[in-house]
């Protein structure tokens, strides 16, 4: 699962401080429009299920799960509280499945299974996750509403959204990402209308954790001259730029990122499957120490040089190619994108450096052992 968890909700309320800081120095009358880009499962995702698609039970089949869908059987995929309850993880899980073909070198859907971002342009689908359960699901209404309250910005106007599809990510030069190459151009006419709209003046973009990413390569894509025309400023909350440790805990055991009554083993596969997770592995780059592993076990240990052993290792050898192929050269891209830029990190919040395993019949479950949390454990 790739929802935000509460420690991504306290630091959202971090970022509405710093936000109305920076952008309410201006009048109203010099305002700059923003551009919210969220992080991973920071926006609803729509799908669609065709002929093509077979049910792996009777719980997932259409007429059944989703209970509520449009006339045109277009239906919320994420977020659905429905998620919950085991039966309907499993039909989550292969509904939101990718699928490398080395073929065409790509990511893809399920078979039978069409989706579709919701609202471009729009904040509608970054408030809440699921629009029933506004209080266990906002997402960026809070940071909408001060900024309208606080700032003057205007929903929709002058504050507007730029969501995706956060399975799909990037590659390296030469290799097709269909998706979110279409996602990038789509950006760019976002940039160019909402400026074009406001009298001329450059846009702000505004990011959170994944969304960075693909800010960063957005920006370092485009030709000097249209940045310095239409990007005023770049600020990037909380953005992974050398990967993050929890994401080895999501591939080997899944992650629930604090959903209750999930067994994150029924969401693993999807996010495996996930191309923007490996995106998200933690870079040698960045984690470049040799000594000290990311991940402890009895037989082995892993430093983010042996990221492809450690996939390998924990079941999921047809995740190598694409990671040494794809997203290995992707970070070596990672260079200042020629517009100020303004990176927002949260204090005081303790986050996972180590993981260690203790083997148990080649399954992965994770369990918390320290209460500051600087280590975890891993049942593999």
């Amino acid at each position: 699962m790739n929802k935000p968890s509460s420690l991504h909700l306290v630091v959202i309320t971090m970022l509405i401080t710093a936000t109305m800081t920076m952008m309410c120095q201006a009048t109203t009358n010099n305002l700059h429009p923003l551009i919210l880009i969220p992080g991973d499962g920071g926006n609803q995702l729509e799908a669609r299920l065709d002929r093509d698609y077979k049910p792996s039970s009777i719980w997932c089949s259409s007429w059944l799960y989703p209970t509520r869908k449009k006339s045109d059987g277009w239906f919320r995929l994420w977020f659905d509280a429905a998620v919950l309850f085991s039966p309907f993880t499993k039909c989550f899980n292969e509904r939101m499945m990718l699928y490398y073909d080395a073929d065409l070198d790509d990511y893809q859907n399920a078979p039978g299974v069409q989706t579709r971002v919701s609202h471009f342009g729009s904040t509608k689908s970054l408030l809440y996750l699921d629009p029933p359960l506004r209080d266990a699901t906002s997402y960026m209404s809070h940071l909408v509403k001060a900024l309208e309250n606080g700032c003057r910005y205007v929903n929709n106007q002058t504050i507007l959204g730029a969501p995706y599809d956060f399975r799909y990510g990037l590659a390296g030069s030469g290799h097709s990402t269909r998706v979110a190459s279409q996602y990038l151009q789509d950006l760019k006419q976002l940039v160019e209308k909402t400026s074009s709209e406001n009298n001329g003046k450059p846009v702000i973009l505004l990011s959170h954790s994944l969304g960075g990413l693909f800010v960063l390569h957005f920006l370092n894509r485009s030709a000097p001259s249209w940045r310095r025309k239409y990007i005023k400023h770049f600020v990037a909350l909380a953005t992974p730029w050398g990967g993050t440790v929890e994401q080895m805990r999501t591939f080997a055991s899944g992650n629930t990122l604090g959903v209750p009554f999930v067994n994150p083993l029924l969401v693993r596969p999807q996010q495996r499957s996930s191309e923007s997770n490996q995106w998200l592995l933690p870079h040698s780059k960045v984690f470049h120490d040799r000594i000290k592993p990311l991940v402890v076990t009895p037989r082995v240990n892993y430093t983010a040089y042996e990221m492809d052993r450690f996939l390998a290792d924990i079941g999921f050898s047809q995740g190598v190619v694409p990671y040494k192929t794809r997203v290995l050269p992707l970070t070596e891209e990672m260079v200042t994108p020629g517009v100020p830029v303004t990176c927002i990190y949260g204090k005081g919040v303790v986050i996972r450096r180590r993981f260690w395993c203790m083997e148990k019949e080649g399954s992965m479950s994770n369990q918390i052992l320290s209460t500051e949390m600087e280590t975890a454990q891993l049942t593999c």
